[in-house]
């Protein structure tokens, strides 16, 4: 069973998620929390698989509550989605970069999202790497002045990450951040599906990384990739 809660400020929204939830066999959502203090709450009683996370919501936000919930040493196996509207929200970059697995529309298709919720299940984290990829550079478009919670892009030979890596998981970690998936990196590197899921892994622990979408969050922060 994939263990959910679901997080919202809408009844209509998390009552639509739940009904499609529960018509499956592999899903059990644990619990609904109506904001991010509660979502925090809760999560750390459920211990869920996969929280579905609003963003703009009263009290504790969404960005906040992701902070707190993957900082937990408790909940490292609990995967974070994030639910925005179609308008690019100004919150979606900072909720990636406090641990957020990947994005999900709100007007996502009913299968799209049973499929998503088991692939981040499975761990393949970043949902549609296509579709993150834009947002993100949609949202670094539109913010061209550095804040502190998008920093600006600094010259990838003077970044402090970087020196940790080789010249191969440079490439690598520049390929992820374009939205490429294991077998593409394969394919544009000419390099074996499991090798290139080792370079992939190998980034993950020397970045400290959740997942591919924090991966691709620090391609973008070290000008490796840029808009």
């Amino acid at each position: 069973m994939i263990r959910v809660l679901l997080v919202d400020d809408q009844t209509l929204v998390r009552a639509g998620f739940r009904a499609l939830l529960d018509a499956e066999d592999d899903f059990e959502v644990v619990g609904e929390a109506t904001d991010g203090g509660e979502a925090v709450e809760l999560a750390a009683r459920t211990t869920p698989d996969v929280v579905l996370m609003d963003i703009r919501m009263p009290r504790v936000n969404g960005l906040e509550a992701t902070a707190r919930i993957t900082a937990d040493p408790q909940l490292t196996g609990t995967r974070v989605l994030v639910l925005t509207t179609f308008e690019l929200d100004e919150y979606v970059f900072g909720a990636l970069r406090a641990g957020a697995s990947g994005f999900l529309l709100k007007d996502v298709d009913p299968a799209a999202l049973l499929d998503a919720v088991r692939l981040v299940h499975d761990g393949q984290a970043l949902l549609s790497p296509q579709v993150t990829r834009r947002l993100i550079e949609a949202y670094i478009a539109a913010t061209p002045v550095a804040t502190p919670e998008v920093p600006a892009a600094v010259s990838p030979d003077r970044d402090g990450r970087l020196d940790m890596l080789t010249p191969r998981e440079r490439e690598v970690l520049g390929l992820v951040g374009r939205g490429l998936s294991n077998q593409e990196i394969a394919e544009h590197l000419v390099l074996s599906p499991l090798t290139a899921k080792t370079h992939v892994s190998r980034l993950f622990l020397k970045l400290a990384a959740r997942d591919r979408a924090q991966l691709v969050v620090t391609a973008y922060e070290t000008g490796l990739v840029t808009p």
